[in-house]
C-alpha cells in the first residue's frame, strides 16, 4: 500500500477515536474498558503469532512493540476498571 494512504488512514482513525472517546459518559466507561481489554488481548495473540511467523527482524521488533503496548493497555485497563468498581463498594464503618 502507498505510505501516504496508510498515514491518512491512521490520522483519520486517531481523530475519529478521539472524537468518540470524548463523547463517552462516565457511566459507560467500565463496560467500554472491558471491551477494550478484550480487543487488546486479541492484539496480543495476533502479535505473538506475527512474531513467531515473522520472516525478518523488523517484523519481530514491530510485533514485540505491539505486544508491549497491548500489555500496558490491558494491565492499565484492568487497574482502572478495578478502581472504578471499588468505588461502588460499601464503605465499612469504624
Amino acid at each position: 500500500m502507498d505510505p501516504f494512504l496508510l498515514i491518512f488512514i491512521f490520522v483519520i482513525a486517531a481523530l475519529l477515536g478521539f472524537e468518540l472517546i470524548t463523547k463517552v459518559p462516565p457511566t459507560l466507561h467500565t463496560p467500554l474498558m472491558s471491551g477494550s481489554n478484550a480487543i487488546s488481548g486479541i492484539t496480543i495473540v495476533g502479535a505473538i503469532i506475527a512474531a513467531d511467523k515473522g520472516a525478518g527482524m523488523t517484523t519481530q521488533v514491530v510485533a514485540f512493540c505491539a505486544i508491549a503496548l497491548a500489555m500496558i493497555n490491558v494491565i492499565g485497563g484492568y487497574m482502572v476498571t478495578d478502581r472504578m468498581l471499588g468505588s461502588f463498594k460499601k464503605k465499612e464503618k469504624k
